[in-house]
């Protein structure tokens, strides 16, 4: 995998978290509470795809090019799901997060995709510290951006964002069938 699709995967993987930090900025969120979100998804989005990795590089050499197949599949799923998902919402609203469990979960529902993407990863071979590193904080960067800019953009840009990362996540997929 070439490093700019690489860092393209990262960033469609950061756009849910980048959206939902956006509207968690129109909350009032407080610093504390902000840090650990960044903190949260952060290290939920190296996990994730590391744990996804073992089940992709488990199975890649049983199924073969079969497996890059079902990961293109996933990743073509999820660009959908994310697409059609904003063109079905026409404003997404703010969740109020309430102490430390309501951030692990909020950061967890963010980086489920990036489960999967670890399988993609495992069946065509890629390089799990870096994908993983790079999926990490692209993904801690897009939330800190998202608190940041949160309050002046999102009711211009939130649903946008998911939009073209579920293109983006559709792009990647693509290129892995073919």
């Amino acid at each position: 995998m070439s490093p700019l699709t690489l860092f393209l995967l990262a960033v469609a993987l950061g756009t849910d978290a980048f959206s939902l930090s956006l509207g968690l900025a129109l909350t009032g969120i407080g610093r504390k509470q902000a840090l650990a979100l960044v903190l949260v998804v952060l290290v939920f989005h190296i996990a994730f795809p590391v744990l996804g990795w073992w089940g992709g590089e488990l199975l890649g050499p049983i199924a073969g090019r079969t497996a890059a197949y079902i990961g293109a599949a996933i990743l073509i799923y999820l660009g959908l799901r994310m697409t059609i998902g904003t063109l079905r919402r026409h404003r997404e609203e703010p969740v109020r997060i309430n102490g430390v469990w309501s951030i692990i979960v909020l950061a967890a529902s963010v980086s489920m995709d990036a489960l999967s993407v670890g399988f993609t990863l495992g069946t065509i071979g890629a390089q799990l510290a870096l994908a993983a590193g790079v999926i990490g904080v692209v993904a801690g960067t897009m939330t800190a951006a998202g608190l940041f800019l949160g309050r002046s953009i999102y009711r211009h840009v939130g649903s946008r964002a998911q939009f073209a990362g579920g293109l983006i996540l559709l792009g990647v997929g693509v290129k892995l069938v073919f």
